[in-house]
């Protein structure tokens, strides 16, 4: 999270971040997530890892602001694995398509019939497209992947 400081709002900074909810902690399921994801309206960042250790983030705070692609760690030379560099994607205002959802789906932003972000309710399984929301690319290196991790960190 110290990472993400200088993108979110100042306010936003001020105050520490608490693990609402993990998949290590709480098991892999959409509804569990929105029953411990904080209260409406509430600060949130989501935070996605897929098996091949892609790192992804959402980061509905209020107002919505960005979608972030943290990075995938690529081994180097010496075997050490090294980030790449974060990528910020701020909201552009061509819509206000930010976060939908229900038990069997989450959405995070859109545009032209796609989302930006998707994960199934299971939380086994998500996506990512090109959307106008944040004119963001795909956040993953393919289209679909499977989900190792998820996290929701809240004020």
């Amino acid at each position: 999270l110290p990472q993400l400081g200088p993108h979110l709002h100042p306010r936003l900074t001020q105050q520490p971040w608490h693990l609402l909810y993990c998949t290590g902690r709480d098991g892999f399921s959409l509804r569990t997530l929105y029953w411990c994801g904080g209260q409406p309206g509430s600060p949130a960042l989501l935070l996605i890892r897929d098996t091949e250790v892609q790192l992804c983030l959402a980061a509905p705070a209020v107002p919505c602001r960005m979608v972030t692609r943290m990075g995938t760690l690529h081994p180097s030379p010496r075997s050490r694995p090294t980030a790449v560099p974060m990528q910020v994607f701020r909201w552009t205002g061509t819509n206000n398509f930010f976060m939908k959802g229900d038990v069997d789906l989450l959405m995070v932003s859109a545009g032209s019939g796609q989302f930006g972000l998707w994960l199934d309710g299971d939380l086994h399984h998500g996506g990512s497209h090109p959307c106008k929301t944040f004119n963001n690319e795909t956040l993953s290196p393919w289209e679909e992947f499977c989900i190792q991790d998820v996290e929701v960190w809240g004020l």
